[in-house]
């Protein structure tokens, strides 16, 4: 059975995930003691199913783990209705479709900035560090308020943090999980704090206002979004935009594309990066009740995992499905899950990714890789620390 810790897996998961879906239905995985969801109709079901849900375990001893608990189980992501609907429904009264377009000018400015600093180091340059990831971190920093001189603290938090998503989480990133969770929610309940004393122009302040039918969020659930928002508004931007990179410049003529028409290529060049190597490959939920997944019984109390990057590779849904095609009209993917878990950071990271996948060829038409990229040591969360290039 497939070990989603091995090296083999980890550097290239998809020749594994397709002989699982070779089954054509979910499996069970002794060592995990859990059902992998492969193909596209059953994983996508597993997101969708109200029989399932977010069930959080909380972390032991409690006493150790009580922030990073509190920061799930009061989290729209870990939690189920009524809670994730009331949750949801006030978050998005400020994190709502108008405020994310009104960042456009935002994001194009610092977008631009970043080129600009790229050009001026002469030619060399990481896609990761110096590009795909301080734009999203630069972009929902100001967005909920952070200063300026503290976004550095703000991604190795959320490193820390989304570690816990692995499969197996070592001694190491348990203990740097734990404490990334108490410092990231002390500086989020600081600033809370300061807002409702002083309230400014940021999401922060609109969150502890925020209130609908007499609801509002408790100190708890403020921070959980906050926290929450920051993960989903950036790791899926970084991760997306650096595994699209890599595997574009690995399919020449899908490179040339991004270099001749970077404008019109872009809306579909954006949703390929998705599902052909997806930043989120495994998804776990819980059976509330008995049920039946493409034809397999799942009992109340056991779990399935929806396999997201290995649904955006069954070929009975896309044709062609280990090739990648910018040009791909029709793609339903689910690279940002889908149902009521539908990632809440999507629109802002097709935003970002609408403005800087363009840009970057715009500036650079004869960008390409100067090394090999160095991926990330995990399969949940799959991504690259570095992919070094040059503008000419």
């Amino acid at each position: 059975m497939i070990d989603f810790t091995s090296t083999d897996v980890i550097n290239n998961p998809y020749p594994h995930l397709a002989e699982l879906r070779k089954a054509g239905k979910p499996i069970w995985h002794d060592g995990l003691g859990l059902f992998l969801a492969p193909n596209h109709r059953d994983a996508n079901e597993v997101l969708r199913n109200k029989s399932l849900g977010r069930i959080f375990v909380p972390k032991e001893p409690s006493s150790e783990w009580d922030v990073f608990n509190y920061l799930h189980s009061d989290s729209i992501l870990d939690s189920e209705p009524p809670k994730h609907t009331r949750l949801r429904s006030l978050v998005m009264k400020a994190f709502n479709k108008n405020r994310i377009e009104a960042l456009r000018p935002n994001i194009v400015a610092l977008t631009n900035r970043l080129l600009d600093e790229i050009e001026a180091k002469g030619g060399s340059f990481d896609i990761i560090a110096d590009y795909a990831e301080p734009l999203p971190v630069k972009v929902i920093a100001a967005l909920l308020g952070f200063p300026d001189e503290d976004e550095h603290l703000l991604r190795p938090w959320s490193q820390s943090i989304v570690k816990m998503y692995e499969v197996n989480p070592s001694a190491q990133h348990k203990e740097e999980a734990k404490r990334a969770a108490n410092e990231f929610a002390e500086y989020v309940h600081g600033l809370m704090l300061l807002r409702k004393a002083d309230p400014t122009d940021d999401l922060i302040t609109e969150l502890a206002q925020v209130e609908e039918a007499g609801e509002k969020l408790s100190t708890h659930e403020l921070i959980a979004t906050c926290v929450l928002l920051l993960n989903a508004g950036h790791e899926a931007s970084v991760n997306g935009f650096g595994n699209g990179i890599v595997a574009a410049f690995q399919n020449p003529s899908e490179w040339e594309k991004l270099q001749q028409q970077p404008d019109e290529i872009a809306t579909t060049a954006i949703e390929e990066f998705l599902r052909f190597d997806a930043p989120l490959q495994f998804f776990d939920r819980t059976a509330t009740q008995d049920l039946e997944i493409g034809g397999v019984a799942i009992k109340a109390g056991q779990k399935i995992v929806s396999l997201l990057g290995s649904a955006n590779r069954d070929e009975e849904v896309f044709p062609d499905a280990d090739t990648m095609n910018l040009s791909r009209e029709r793609n339903p993917h689910i690279g940002f899950g889908a149902g009521i878990h539908f990632c809440i950071g999507a629109p802002l990271a097709r935003l970002e990714m609408s403005v800087s996948l363009p840009e970057l060829f715009k500036r650079f038409p004869a960008l390409e890789l100067a090394g090999t990229p160095v991926r990330r040591n995990t399969f949940s969360l799959r991504g690259y620390e570095s992919v070094p290039a040059r503008t000419s």
